[in-house]
Parts: C-alpha cells; structure tokens; sequence
C-alpha cells in the first residue's frame, strides 16, 4: 500500500439495509490495496469490519474506469471482505453516492457513478424537515436471463431449480417454502452445473410475503451471507415477475415489487425498456482515522 500519511490513512463506514462497507477517500488513486490489506480492513474482529470496500476514486486516475471518466467524475472500485474484485454493487452504490453529497464532492439530484459493470445514474433524494436522510434510486441496468436452464441449488439433502439472472454480477435465485431451508450460509450453497458461474455465483433464496412482494436471504459470493444485496433484489425481482408471468417488455406497463432483506425493504422497479431502479435508504455512521503502519 501506498499514500497513506503520517497521520493515517481516512476512513468511513456506511450501509444500506444492513449491507454495510468501509469506505476509502483516494481521490487521486494514489493508494494500492491488494487483497490481503482489503480482507484485513473488513475483518470484522480485528479490522474495521465490513461485507466489502469502497474505495473512492476519480475515474480518469484509475486505468480500470479511465473509458468512463467523460461520462462519470467519480469510481467506485468495489472489492468483496475477502479482498476479491467484484463488478457491481446495488448497496455499496447508494452508499458511494451518499458519501459524494456528504463529501461535498456531489449535490443532491441525479449524478453518475462509474463500476466495473458500467456507468450507474443515481438519483439522491433531499434531505426530510426534520433531517432524515431522503431515499436513494440507482438505475441498476437491464436484467440478463442467459441459460443454462437446468440450474440447481443445494443445501443438505434438499434441491432446486435456480433462475439464472445476471445484474452485471452473476445470480442464481430460488424459490423455497421457507427461508431457514438455506440453512446457517456459513459456506456457499452448491450450484450445478458448476461451468455456469465460472466465476462464482450469489445465491439468493426467496419465499412470498404477498402480491408482488417477496422476502430473501443471500449468500454473496466473496462475502458469505449477508444483511442484504442490492443487485440481489434486482435479480430477485425479476426472477419472481417472470414466475408470475409480468414482463414489462410485453404489457408495456412497469412492475414493481418490495423485497424483504434481514437488513430492512427495497422496491424496485422493471420498467417497460427493461431499465432496472432500485429504490432505498444509505446510511453513513462513522468516520476516523487507520493508525499509521497498521496496514
């Protein structure tokens, strides 16, 4: 690593829904956190603790977001708490926007976020009267549905079909009875067949609260289980509109559905061009300083 002062290297913590990161300022991409050193700012006992790392970068500093730096001024380079590279992040993104209006680096309204699945448009909401954070939009995308269609998941004993769903990151969501049949997620769920996520895969399990509403849970992968995934709930959204025969593509009318993580509620939206937003809260709770050399 590099760039860190004499005085420390900044830090944040943030979460939306319970989905929670430490965020990095380097503005100028002057620092180089490899694998081992990310693990170690999100180990939850003898870190700072997180699900992942944001780290804040301009893009025309950082080779992986130089194409997008006309289009987006700001990077979020996102690496899961195992210090692996992931391409997107539907929470992380509302925290990174909620950080550049914090910073005084965005204003509220609509502004552009550069990751490694493209450009996101996010649309931060004014703050309430009363000081309460307004809610954050992301356009998350469109959705892929590649095959292969004969995806399981297992845990134990038990088996299902999974739907293939790609938000930029790749999803295998199922349908359960019950949410405790995903069992503890301390490991990930075996996927079948294994070629169909290359790169591995996050699992989301789904059960239904009521009409065009849903709850899950998630093992991401890099991460383990976690309170929330927001392109999880983009994928899971889409995966239980097609199960209920709503494509927006074809009624030329959106759908939309809540989706119930441990972490708290998101809403999101399929609209008729196939355009994805996910709608939710982003929360910053704490800032400070990494003790010079700890890293």
């Amino acid at each position: 690593m590099s760039a860190s002062t004499p005085q420390g290297l900044p830090f944040l913590k943030g979460h939306g829904t319970e989905n929670d990161f430490v965020i990095i300022p380097d503005f100028d991409g002057l620092l180089r956190l490899g694998p081992a050193e990310v693990a170690r700012l999100c180990d939850r006992r003898a870190g700072i603790g997180g699900d992942g790392l944001l780290r804040v970068v301009r893009s025309a500093r950082d080779e992986a977001a130089a194409a997008l730096a006309e289009q987006a001024e700001w990077f979020m380079d996102y690496r899961n708490s195992d210090g692996s590279v992931a391409e997107m992040c539907g929470n992380g993104v509302r925290v990174f926007a909620r950080y550049l209006v914090h910073a005084g680096l965005a204003e509220p309204g609509p502004l552009a976020v550069a990751t490694r699945a493209g450009v996101r448009h996010v649309l931060v909401a004014e703050d309430g009267p009363d000081g309460t954070p307004g809610e954050i939009t992301v356009d998350m995308g469109r959705a892929l549905l590649p095959g292969p269609d004969d995806i399981e998941v297992a845990v134990g004993e038990r088996r299902w079909p999974a739907r293939n769903v790609n938000m930029g990151n790749p999803h295998a969501v199922v349908f359960v009875a019950d949410l405790a049949q995903a069992g503890n997620l301390y490991g990930a769920p075996e996927v079948s067949p294994a070629e169909a996520y290359p790169q591995g895969v996050n699992v989301e399990f789904v059960v239904d609260r009521g009409e065009r509403h849903v709850a899950m849970r998630v093992h991401e992968r890099g991460s383990g289980e976690t309170r929330s995934c927001g392109t999880g709930t983009c994928a899971v959204a889409v995966a239980a509109a097609r199960r209920d025969g709503l494509d927006p593509a074809v009624t030329g009318e959106p759908v939309s559905y809540t989706v119930d993580v441990p972490g708290g509620r998101l809403v999101i939206t399929e609209q008729p061009d196939g355009r994805i937003a996910m709608t939710g809260p982003a929360v910053l709770v704490a800032a400070g300083v990494i003790e010079p050399g700890w890293l």
